[in-house]
């Protein structure tokens, strides 16, 4: 009996399961994607990447293949950063795709993307969009934030003290008024020399090494915070070092992406989540 076929990778530590679906004929259920995520009785992962074409979605864009990002909890997510270039890392690799710079489709629209010669890639994140203010409260501590659309939601609070004493292993509360569909949650340091430090817990799937969308909202913060709509920085995650850049109408995120493994799922596993 042939498996599934999956690979495993991730861009600065946020994993990701992928699994290579051209004709979208996997049932991707929700039990499916969070066992699959799980670190005990899966592959563990922060989330699942379909590489799906997008005719096979019937899905309007003028990429020939789909990102069908998942949350480690089984839900559907409009954008993934990280997961973007993972994604594309994979497609080059695999000959999948012929050109180094070309468009792949997400639930927040397409991105233009391009991939060096170092194994980096730059993703075109659309616009960063300053939404309001709201506040969240981690241990009991309150703290105010910018709220920032970048085709997924985020609230970004500055943090006086080092981001690293947060305690984030419990799901800070949010204004669930503002945020109806949840929120991702960036905690940053200001370093000065255009440079931030964060920390993020991801809704669905909790603290992760790093969030793309995040830093890029991160950063959109804090030039909004700085009086400027437009500028450049790099972003210190847990999981390593990104580079964003905002600009008017549009942002872009470069990063690292790893492939780190090859392999089948037993399908009699597989079906047995149902």
């Amino acid at each position: 009996m042939g498996g599934i076929e999956f690979l495993k990778g991730h861009g600065t530590q946020n994993d990701f399961v992928l699994l290579p679906d051209p004709d979208g004929r996997l049932e991707l259920t929700e039990a499916r994607v969070a066992a699959l995520c799980d670190r005990q009785r899966g592959l563990g992962a922060d989330g699942v990447l379909r590489v799906v074409r997008s005719a096979a979605l019937d899905v309007e864009s003028e990429g020939e293949w789909f990102m069908d990002y998942r949350n480690a909890d089984g839900s559907i997510a409009e954008m993934c950063g990280n997961g973007v270039r993972v994604f594309v890392r994979h497609l080059v690799d695999s000959g999948l795709v012929s050109e180094r710079e070309f468009v792949i489709g997400t639930r927040a629209g397409d991105r233009p993307v391009r991939m060096h010669a170092d194994g980096s890639v730059t993703v075109q994140m659309g616009p960063a969009a300053i939404t309001g203010t709201s506040v969240t409260v981690v241990a009991g501590k309150p703290f105010s934030g910018v709220a920032v659309n970048v085709g997924n939601p985020h609230l970004v609070s500055v943090v006086d003290d080092d981001v690293d004493v947060l305690d984030l292993r419990d799901q800070p509360d949010f204004d669930s008024d503002v945020f109806p569909e949840g929120v991702n949650l960036e905690f940053i340091n200001l370093l000065g020399d255009n440079a931030v430090k964060m920390r993020v817990h991801e809704r669905g799937v909790g603290e992760t090494r790093s969030c793309g969308t995040g830093t890029v909202a991160a950063v959109a913060a804090a030039l909004h915070l700085a009086g400027t709509d437009t500028g450049e920085a790099t972003v210190d995650i847990p999981g390593g070092r990104v580079v964003v850049e905002i600009r008017r109408g549009g942002s872009t995120l470069t990063g690292p992406a790893e492939i780190v493994a090859r392999g089948e799922l037993d399908e009699t596993w597989w079906a047995g989540l149902g």
